[in-house]
């Protein structure tokens, strides 16, 4: 980060200066004082030791923009940020907790039960800032219930917890069920029940084991709502960690922005550490005894879980059949124009056909989407395999919103569609690469390859053999469910500018596109919006479609 000032495409002092002075002319000579101001004329060591030395004294720096020490207006943000934070934790749990209730229930009874229905399904798939947009409609506009905006009384508390708590808490209850379900299949399971070991006992037991698998997800969570909620902190205006990131940023103010870093980075590591000394805790002795088990799935394809799907994907078919066809760029159908039966979707706000600049705009929305999870499959296997070397990392990557990895990558090279790929990729490996490191522990520490040294098998013949068939499946079912996320996140950086540039018909694009027209032209919104959410449902439910345990 320190870089920045040097391989950046613009000079952050021309734009220090016009955040200073709005009127004055950015002229060599005034560009050239406020270099020298900045200590910038001394070079990269020589500024990051003078911040990594008032760093040592407990002092973040003075900011380049305001001219004031940045400490004191850094922790109050964080403060506001961890009680948001632990406010859609609550949410989150809650609504794991309840997800997973029917799972654990129908794994006591010895009838495991795959999924956590069409309403885990949808809050998995339902992005942060469209449902902070949509409960701000609702709660707010609508109802007026809360106010749409500011941290000012508790009740401001209720929305923004709601939009980053309700996508969590789907994903972790759907993780969770998951677990929980594969647990029921170990042998343990049936001799309890042939023990006639009371139901309460044998429900802690299936916790106390699903539960460590589950927990370093739940570490990337807390550490993501805390870093990672800039969109929502925008949307209802909280004064909180993630929109004093996103403002130092765009204004290239290094020392606010490194000050943030070090705090959402420090509570990272604090989190990470308190999740593995827990799991540690929930294993036990099992982990270095070699005990536990783990029965090999046998694959049973149920037909019901392949209708979401298949329906989700016929209708995007459907979308690019009819919309490839026809031009995204002749702005020749009205202005605004109504959805109709020669329009389906309408016009936007310069004429052109919103069907062909969805169906195109799909391309390279999902297709840089699809490249985006591969890498970070290949990244989080490689880390997660590696699991030394991705102590820290993970938890760093995971703490960076894409949106602040695709206002770095723009300062340096330019806002642009493989940027934006680059941005996502950069800390979208961290929920795999936990996922995977959980795996291969559990994996390597079941009886049979444990024995593998004993027997005169190679680390990587155990590795290639052993350990990897156990662990892709289940982590390429995570990267199908963080599909739709990848898309979001490349969506909202296109929507903030920072991806695609017009006249690309790319979905974030559209949304920046049409949200102007939001209450006089909804359709314009409406058609990017709704495969944003049909890809997304599709994805997550195509995740359901998995091997079951007899």
């Amino acid at each position: 980060m320190a870089l920045l000032p040097w391989v950046a495409a613009t000079d952050p002092a021309s734009t220090v200066l016009r955040a200073r002075y709005a009127e004055r002319e950015a002229t060599p000579e005034a560009v050239a004082a406020v270099r020298a101001e900045l200590g910038l004329d001394a070079g990269p060591l020589a500024f990051l030791g003078d911040w990594l030395g008032g760093l040592l004294r407990g002092d973040l720096g003075t900011s380049w923009v305001s001219g004031r020490p940045v400490t004191a207006g850094l922790l109050d943000a964080l403060g506001v940020s961890l009680t948001l934070m632990a406010h859609a934790l609550g949410v989150a749990l809650v609504l794991a907790v309840l997800l997973a209730l029917p799972s654990l229930r129908a794994a006591v009874r010895g009838r495991p039960r795959w999924g956590v229905g069409a309403i885990g399904v949808g809050l998995t798939a339902v992005p942060e800032f469209v449902l902070a947009l949509a409960l701000l409609l609702v709660g707010a506009v609508g109802l007026g219930w809360f106010d749409p905006y500011g941290w000012d009384s508790p009740s401001d508390v209720v929305l923004p917890a709601l939009a980053l708590g309700l996508p969590a808490g789907g994903l972790l209850g759907r993780l969770l069920a998951t677990a929980l379900t594969g647990v029921a299949g170990e042998p343990w399971v049936a001799a309890w029940r042939v023990a006639r070991c009371p139901a309460p006992a044998l429900a802690g037991a299936l916790l106390q084991r699903a539960l460590p698998s589950v927990l370093g997800q739940l570490g990337l969570v807390v550490v993501g709502l805390l870093g990672g909620a800039v969109a929502v902190e925008q949307v209802f205006a909280v004064p909180g960690l993630g929109r004093a990131m996103l403002g130092a940023a765009i204004a290239q103010d290094l020392p606010a922005l490194q000050g943030s870093l070090v705090l959402v980075l420090a509570a990272a590591l604090v989190v990470g550490l308190l999740v593995a000394l827990l799991r540690r805790a929930l294993l036990g002795p099992a982990v270095g005894a070699g005990a536990l088990p783990l029965p090999p799935p046998v694959v049973v394809v149920r037909r019901r879980d392949a209708v979401v799907p298949l329906l989700g994907l016929a209708v995007l078919l459907v979308i690019l059949g009819a919309g490839l066809v026809r031009d995204p760029f002749a702005p020749d159908r009205g202005r605004l124009t109504s959805p109709s039966a020669a329009l389906p979707f309408g016009a936007d706000a310069s004429g052109r056909d919103l069907l062909a600049r969805v169906a195109h705009g799909a391309l390279s929305t999902l297709g840089a989407a699809v490249l985006a999870v591969l890498a970070c499959l290949l990244l989080g296997l490689v880390v997660g395999v590696c699991q030394r070397v991705g102590t820290g990392p993970t938890e760093v990557a995971n703490a960076a919103p894409p949106v602040l990895a695709g206002l770095v990558v723009a300062a340096i090279a330019g806002p642009s569609l493989p940027g934006a790929v680059v941005a996502v990729v950069a800390v979208g490996w961290a929920p795999l690469a936990a996922h995977a490191a959980a795996l291969v522990t559990e994996s390597r520490a079941q009886p049979h390859v444990a024995l593998l040294p004993v027997l005169g098998v190679g680390r990587v013949r155990g590795l290639v053999v052993h350990v990897l068939p156990a662990v892709l499946p289940p982590l390429a079912r995570h990267a199908v469910v963080r599909l739709p996320a990848t898309a979001l996140a490349l969506a909202s950086l296109g929507f903030l500018g920072l991806g695609s540039q017009p006249p690309s018909p790319e979905w974030g694009r559209l949304l920046a596109e049409g949200s102007p027209y939001l209450e006089r032209a909804p359709w314009t919104v409406l058609a990017p919006l709704g495969a944003l959410v049909l890809v997304a449902v599709t994805a997550v439910a195509a995740s359901v479609w998995q091997p079951r345990s007899r």
